[in-house]
């Protein structure tokens, strides 16, 4: 019995990530207008700083997702919600206070729509958990956006009603708030980039495979099984292909055994077939995923032994992150395909 690749509970949280991604890209989009629309310089600087963090954040979300490994669209309902938003904030029916009332709310929703993500890749497995982890920062910062604004609000909402501003101590009880949400969250939020480069994307594409290899190998269940190799299937393949889409034209006049590696890929493609179509209560089923395993390990050892310190000696920061970007447009590429 051939694999089904699609399992209902990792495509529900994959929509939920789509869903976060059209709401950041509104998100950022009334962070844009709002500034426009503020005339005090205090509380645009703290617009303009959440506007930085809201598109670093929109990279985070858009590697998540192709670290997940399964592509959807938003929600029809979250699609409709981010419409009226829109309309609504570039009308005149609200006042800024209002306007920025909504934003937070928002804010709010992605919040919780984070966390329920997390928690449920929780449930699901480990390697959606391990996928999802990038999500922790953003989160944070949505939270820490959140107390900003209820600060903002005061001040503009007190300003509305009086035509003077409110006591001294607003900003102070926000930083107070952000303090104690950072002692919350701990490192576990601390980020010093916004998105990953190129080799600590293969790094973690890798630590991901070899998760689901362990999820496989400890469960007795069919169906687990080929819900696990399922998105197994579709890891490998799309990192497969965009590599060598990306990556390994980029370095082969430094490799030597860049060709080694397209044949190894080649090799592990049709491997994948065959277990794909081998059914999970077949005695031959786990030997041939532990022969996967073996020569995913090897191919991976070459890469991150050999591949990688190449990539360190030819390229800076910014070629590396520049390359990450290609790497993860051609993934997206595959995955999509494999959905069609």
């Amino acid at each position: 019995m051939a694999v089904q690749l699609q399992d209902a509970k990792r495509m529900a949280i994959a929509t939920k990530l789509a869903d976060m991604k059209a709401l950041q890209n509104l998100v950022i989009s009334n962070e844009e207008a709002l500034m426009q629309a503020i005339s005090d310089p205090e509380i645009r600087d703290r617009f303009e700083e959440m506007l930085e963090d809201d598109r670093k954040n929109l990279g985070i979300i858009e590697t998540t997702i192709v670290q997940y490994g399964n592509q959807s669209n938003p929600h029809e309902k979250t699609q409709q919600m981010i419409d009226k938003t829109r309309e609504l904030m570039s009308g005149s029916e609200l006042s800024l206070y209002e306007k920025i009332a909504e934003h937070e709310l928002l804010k709010h929703a992605q919040v919780m729509t984070g966390l329920i993500v997390h928690k449920s890749g929780q449930v699901v497995g480990a390697d959606i958990e391990e996928a999802l982890t990038p999500l922790n920062t953003v989160n944070f910062e949505n939270r820490t956006h959140q107390e900003q604004l209820k600060g903002i609000l005061e001040v503009i909402g007190t300003r509305e009603l009086t035509g003077q501003d409110p006591e001294q101590g607003v900003w102070g009880r926000v930083q107070d708030a952000l303090a104690a949400l950072s002692g919350v969250f701990g490192a576990a939020a601390s980020r010093t980039k916004g998105d990953m480069n190129i080799l600590e994307i293969i790094y973690e594409d890798h630590r991901k495979v070899e998760t689901l290899f362990k999820e496989i190998k400890k469960t007795d269940d069919p169906n687990k099984r080929q819900e696990f190799f399922g998105q197994l299937f579709k890891d490998l393949t799309a990192h497969a292909n965009a590599e060598e889409d990306v990556v390994y034209p980029a370095i082969r006049e430094k490799l030597p055994k860049t060709q080694q590696l397209y044949d190894e890929q080649a090799e592990m493609k049709q491997l994948l077939e065959d277990i794909k179509s081998t059914s999970a209560t077949s005695p031959a089923y786990m030997e041939k995923i532990q022969q996967l395993k073996r020569m995913v390990k090897e191919h991976v050892n070459e890469e991150e032994s050999n591949m990688f310190a190449q990539f360190r000696q030819v390229m800076n920061e910014d070629q590396l992150e520049a390359l990450a970007k290609q790497f993860k447009d051609a993934k997206n590429r595959h995955q999509q395909a494999m959905v069609s």
